[in-house]
């Protein structure tokens, strides 16, 4: 059994983490470890977690978790919406399509860091963009059928879900608040992920599959779900 931790943006991508990819990675004898970015340390020892977090602080939780030697990889699950433009790579980010930008990026953070035990990962755009794997689990999540061909719509107009872009008005997460004021990202973000399911995600978000099949990698052949 290898150990993994992974960073996570927040709550949700922390329950995304705990309730999908361990059991999955699991099996393949990979023990994950989420942590969510803390913001601030405090000098009691305490920290904040979540929110919108400076790269120097990112960066100083990242090391702090590669100083843990027993930890064969650390990974993050962060959001490529809203990064700050002294993110490395991220003021002037490499390619014409978004998934060679955050490409360019993610390879801009790991020189930054440079530790062969950090694998980078970016949610491109943001976690929601997953959610659009499937229309009709948000709809049926959300308990509004009716939504269920606004949201199929949206999906429709994208080559993939996490080609969704991340405009101010039109991120993932900001089309599922405009059709469902109620969207709480915690709560309905693991359920629609739970019944979606990873394989699902997998098959439609390339992007998020490199990322599977690299952790995947660390130890052994990949198993079958």
């Amino acid at each position: 059994m290898v150990k993994l931790l992974i960073l996570v943006e927040g709550q949700t991508e922390e329950a995304f983490v705990k309730n999908l990819l361990t059991t999955h990675f699991l099996k393949r004898g990979i023990a994950v470890i989420p942590v969510i970015v803390a913001t601030k340390r405090l000098l009691t020892g305490d920290k904040k977690r979540g929110g919108f977090v400076p790269y120097v602080r990112l960066r100083s939780e990242i090391l702090r978790l590669l100083n843990d030697s027993s930890a064969v990889c650390v990974t993050t699950m962060i959001d490529y919406y809203g990064l700050a433009p002294e993110f490395p790579g991220r003021g002037i980010p490499v390619g014409k399509t978004a998934l060679e930008k955050v490409i360019s990026v993610e390879h801009a953070w790991a020189v930054d860091i440079n530790s062969q035990r950090f694998i980078p990962y970016l949610a491109l755009h943001e976690f929601e963009a997953m959610l659009f794997t499937a229309p009709d689990e948000i709809a049926t999540s959300f308990g509004l059928p009716a939504l269920k061909s606004s949201l199929q719509y949206i999906r429709a107009s994208f080559k993939t879900p996490e080609d969704i872009n991340d405009h101010e008005e039109t991120a993932p997460s900001k089309r599922l608040s405009k059709l469902f004021p109620g969207y709480n990202k915690p709560f309905y973000g693991e359920l629609i992920a739970e019944r979606i399911g990873i394989g699902k995600i997998r098959a439609e978000c390339a992007h998020f599959a490199v990322w599977l099949t690299k952790i995947e990698s660390l130890k052994g052949p990949p198993a079958t779900d």
